[in-house]
């Protein structure tokens, strides 16, 4: 069977759970050499490990804090250096809160805006740079369906996907004469660890958010990893600057 990632060279930031550890995953069985980047990992070489014997391809944990730009810089660095190339990078890590509008303080904002926003702009700077001596690339983000329609008790939240949006269609128009291709997925309700903490106690509001969701259930993390893996490949090769909803159809 064809492997559509096949030997292509990956970061996905925040990959060492949830979203970004089943796209790490989907990326290794399409063949993709992946270096997952997160700032804590819990036993990773075990789980890295056991992908990349799975797949047969090489997968590596990266201790990465995407808000400290020298860090990413030598990380990106790092990985053209040994490599040759960075194919693709998915902007994944992220902060989510759910604070009523009233609650939202300054500095819980301005942290939210520094990994959501701040971090992903810086890297795509320094990436594209990267990408373009390469001949292109593609960069995804996460942006989310909340980043589209808003959502109560996200303000903060849903601020910072709304920019993450906006931010992808700039770039990807900026971009694409480098032969980079910029586009975002937006994720609806996903059942993570992180929702399963959120929510762990109120099973009445599950119900109620299923029941807005068109296709009658929540999101998987494999659900985002398949969008983001056709975007990854050649088989996107003329889709740049779009926000590709995996929402089961709760935005329309």
């Amino acid at each position: 069977m064809k492997r559509f990632l096949e030997n292509k060279v990956c970061l996905i930031t925040g990959g060492g759970r949830g979203i970004g550890r089943a796209i790490a995953e989907r990326f290794a069985g399409d063949g993709a050499i992946v270096y997952a980047g997160d700032i804590q990992w819990d036993e990773p070489d075990h789980w890295t490990c056991a992908v990349a014997e799975k797949y047969q391809t090489k997968v590596i944990p990266v201790l990465l804090d995407v808000t400290d730009r020298e860090m990413v810089k030598k990380t990106l660095m790092g990985i053209h250096k040994q490599e040759g190339r960075i194919d693709c990078v998915v902007n994944n890590a992220a902060i989510i809160s759910n604070q009523k509008l009233g609650m939202v303080l300054r500095e819980n904002l301005e942290q939210m805006y520094r990994v959501n926003v701040f971090a992903v702009i810086e890297m795509i700077q320094t990436v594209s740079r990267l990408m373009a001596r390469s001949g292109g690339g593609s960069i995804i983000n996460m942006a989310s369906v909340t980043g589209v329609i808003g959502s109560p008790g996200q303000v903060a939240y849903s601020s910072t996907k709304g920019a993450v949006i906006t931010m992808t269609k700039s770039a990807a128009k900026e971009l694409a004469p480098l032969h980079i291709r910029v586009n975002a997925v937006a994720p609806g309700i996903v059942k993570t660890e992180r929702f399963e903490e959120l929510y762990e106690t109120d099973s009445d509001k599950i119900d109620v958010r299923i029941q807005k969701i068109g296709l009658g259930r929540l999101g998987t993390p494999e659900d985002v990893a398949n969008a983001c893996a056709f975007l990854a490949s050649d088989r996107a090769d003329y889709i740049s600057g779009q926000i590709l909803g995996v929402d089961g159809c709760a935005a329309i």
